[in-house]
């Protein structure tokens, strides 16, 4: 009963998601089997998205519907050339509006928010992903919406798709993000070419959900009977201190993902065509898997690996769209994104710089590992490193304070990533100079 109580209280994404497993099943067999018409398809998913909406935020569930609405409204009175701009535009302010309102009541005000408003500002969050990647769609001219406003009946066909694809119950509360035109086929498609049955899929990643959450159960065991205390703990001792720590945050996400990934498949969505010969199902894109992700030897590798789906829609956003210093552009819309805390801007910033740092160090001493041995010493080197720079923008990120610069600074962690800055700065200087 004490993980499950912990489960509860450490993790309710992740609990709640759980709750709608059965949902997710039941639209499953009803739409292979043809009971569910493709109207009543969009009506199961996004009546049921409304109502989990409801349940787990309560009246902040508005935050979505006003955002919803002002997208459609959006879309019928903007030229398609201009929509993406109105829609970013519009979309991020009011999120910005309420990021900045949990940080006035937190820290002016000193009052405690309510963990149904985190919910909804972090479903707002994932909407604005689905939102945007339409608003870019018709921008790029890869979707077409033609609205009559004298025909009640195609004016249905064509926003129900699009509301059901906003407020689809299988990703309000997360992810793997996916195109408004994969979403639309795969609705269209369950019951013609129906993907393999999910429950060998869901019940191995219910495995591995329930295999990360006690791990971290045991570090977070672990972590508070050993307390670092400076004055007397070896230095070593309180890095691996701070990364414990940095690594049960890590976990909440991959745990989150891996449930995430559960309720699409449990729904049917998610699944990729197997190749000729190839008998082995696949589930589909993920926003990160453990073992690949934490293997990483090199920055950029993790960047591009922690949290995929999102990672390439910040590249399509932003990355591909700018001309002048991309990388810093998209970190720093990140943190615009993530919520403009304190820990926020040096954690995103830190993190650019220190993948810029990896691309010139790569660049520097790649030519020169000319044997299998300084192959793996550099490998080696490059996991630690990677480890010890994601510990230090873990922590920041999520204390979101000073506390987590204090705790860096106290332990010494914070030195890897100053000296991969600092390398980057003499890197940058000998390219100059040469």
């Amino acid at each position: 009963m004490g993980l499950i109580n912990w489960l509860v209280e450490q993790h309710q994404f992740l609990m709640q998601q759980c709750f709608s497993l059965p949902f997710a099943f039941l639209f499953y067999f009803f739409a292979k089997r043809g009971y569910l018409s493709l109207t009543y398809r969009y009506l199961f998913v996004s009546v049921g998205g409304c109502v989990m909406a409801v349940s787990t935020m309560g009246i902040y569930s508005t935050l979505l519907f006003v955002s919803t609405f002002v997208f459609i409204l959006l879309l019928v009175s903007v030229d398609p050339g201009y929509i993406h701009t109105w829609v970013f535009g519009t979309q991020m302010l009011w999120q910005t509006f309420w990021h900045l309102l949990i940080q006035y009541r937190e820290y002016c005000l000193h009052e405690p928010v309510s963990i149904r408003l985190f919910l909804a500002v972090s479903s707002l969050m994932l909407l604005t992903q689905r939102i945007t990647s339409v608003s870019m769609d018709l921008q790029e001219k890869r979707a077409m919406f033609t609205f009559n406003a004298s025909s009640k009946s195609n004016g249905c066909v064509m926003f129900l798709p699009l509301i059901s694809y906003i407020l689809s119950f299988t990703t309000l509360l997360g992810g793997p993000l996916c195109s408004y035109s994969q979403f639309v086929s795969l609705m269209e498609g369950i019951s013609l070419n129906p993907p393999p049955s999910p429950l060998g899929v869901v019940c191995l990643k219910l495995i591995q959900v329930l295999l990360l959450e006690l791990v971290r159960f045991c570090l977070v065991y672990f972590i508070r009977q050993t307390i670092y205390d400076p004055a007397c703990s070896a230095v070593l001792c309180g890095i691996l201190w701070v990364w414990g720590i940095a690594l049960v945050l890590r976990i909440q996400y991959y745990s989150h993902w891996r449930i995430s990934e559960c309720l699409n498949n449990a729904a049917g969505f998610g699944f990729c065509e197997s190749s000729p010969g190839d008998s082995r199902d696949r589930s589909g894109p993920t926003d990160g898997d453990f073992w690949t992700t934490e293997a990483s030897s090199r920055m950029s590798e993790f960047a591009r690996r922690w949290n995929a789906t999102t990672a390439s829609w910040l590249r399509r956003l932003v990355y591909k769209r700018c001309t002048h210093f991309p990388l810093f552009m998209t970190f720093g819309f990140s943190l615009w994104w993530h919520g403009l805390h304190l820990g926020h801007f040096v954690g995103f910033l830190t993190w650019a710089a220190t993948v810029k740092a990896d691309h010139y160090i790569h660049r520097y001493l790649h030519p020169k590992l000319c044997s299998t041995w300084r192959r793996l010493l550099y490998n080696l080197l490059g996991w630690i490193n990677t480890q010890m720079v994601v510990t230090c923008v873990v922590i920041v990120v999520e204390l979101r304070n000073m506390s987590g610069l204090r705790l860096l600074c106290v332990t010494y962690v914070g030195l890897f990533p100053l000296c991969n800055i600092i390398l980057l700065v003499i890197l940058v200087k000998l390219s100059i100079v040469s």
